[in-house]
C-alpha cells in the first residue's frame, strides 16, 4: 500500500513536470509566432513599399520612352526638311519590353541624390 501510494506521487509528479513542461513550450512558441508574426508585417510593409516604387519607376521609364519616341520623331521632321543627316539614336529594345531587363546596350549614369528616399536621377 505504501508502495502504491510512493508510486502513485511519482506519477502526479511526472504528469505535474510535463504540464509545466508543455505550459513553458507552449509560451515560447507564442513568442515565436508573435515574432514571426511582426516579421511577416515588416516584409509586408517593404514588399509593398518596393512594389510601389517599382511601378513609380516602371512609368517614370514608359514615360521616358514615350518622350524619346517624340523626340526622334521630331529629329526625322528636321533631317527630312533640313535636308541634312541627322544622328537618330535607336530607341533600346529594353525600353519597349522593360520586362527582358538588364538592358546591356543602355549605359545611363546613376547618380544618387544625398536625401534618402529620393528616387535615382538619370
Amino acid at each position: 500500500m505504501i508502495s502504491n501510494r510512493e508510486s502513485a506521487r511519482r506519477s502526479r509528479m511526472r504528469k505535474q513536470k510535463q504540464v509545466e513542461d508543455l505550459v513553458k513550450e507552449t509560451t515560447q512558441l507564442q513568442k515565436e509566432n508573435a515574432q514571426l508574426g511582426q516579421q511577416i508585417e515588416v516584409s509586408g510593409l517593404r514588399f509593398r513599399e518596393i512594389d510601389s516604387a517599382n511601378n513609380i519607376m516602371r512609368a517614370q521609364a514608359m514615360e521616358l520612352t514615350d518622350r524619346l519616341r517624340s523626340l526622334n520623331s521630331v529629329l526625322e521632321v528636321v533631317e527630312a526638311v533640313s535636308g541634312f543627316a541627322v544622328d537618330i539614336p535607336e530607341i533600346p529594345d529594353c525600353m519597349l519590353e522593360p520586362w527582358k531587363l538588364p538592358c546591356p546596350t543602355m549605359q545611363l549614369p546613376i547618380i544618387a541624390s544625398a536625401a534618402a528616399g529620393d528616387a535615382l536621377k538619370y
